[in-house]
């Protein structure tokens, strides 16, 4: 069976995007088992409550939620388990200094294939304020009302 090509989203954390400003974005590979990549390739992948925390100079993601393959019986892990991220030196490094930074966290954003391979995308991020948010909203409604009026205007 030849290897796929390309990207192939599994999961993603659109609620990231609304709460934080996004200031910065690696890609890590993750250290997972079997039967969890096979969950994994049908699709069964959780990141919305997911967090990333560095430990003891390795940076983890927690509460990312893999469902128990059907079929992999005793060889299934916790699906809640915390899973290793693998990152160079100097990205964990740059990661650890952001975080000591007031108001800086870790959070996935995506999870997909590249190539056969499973990457997370962890973005560094700042936390919004609600007037922040209450921006981005407005601008979402008047992009809709910009689409509406130029389909209306096509449309004649």
């Amino acid at each position: 069976m030849p290897k796929q090509k390309g990207e192939r989203l599994i999961a993603n954390n659109k609620k990231a995007y609304f709460d934080y400003f996004i200031d910065e974005k690696f890609e890590a590979g993750i250290e997972l088992h079997g039967t969890e990549v096979k969950s994994l390739r049908l699709g069964h992948c959780s990141i919305k409550e997911a967090f990333v925390a560095v430990e003891d100079g390795e940076v983890v993601i927690r509460q990312m939620h893999i469902s128990p393959y059907e079929k992999g019986n005793i060889f299934n892990k916790d699906p809640l388990r915390p899973r290793k991220l693998l990152l160079h030196r100097y990205e964990i490094n740059k990661i650890m200094g952001q975080a000591k930074i007031k108001g800086y966290t870790i959070v996935p954003l995506k999870v997909y294939f590249k190539d056969s391979l499973v990457k997370v995308e962890i973005g560094l991020a700042r936390g919004k304020k609600l007037y922040d948010k209450r921006q981005d909203i407005a601008k979402k409604d008047m992009k809709r009302e910009a689409e509406k009026d130029f389909k209306i205007r096509n449309l004649r």
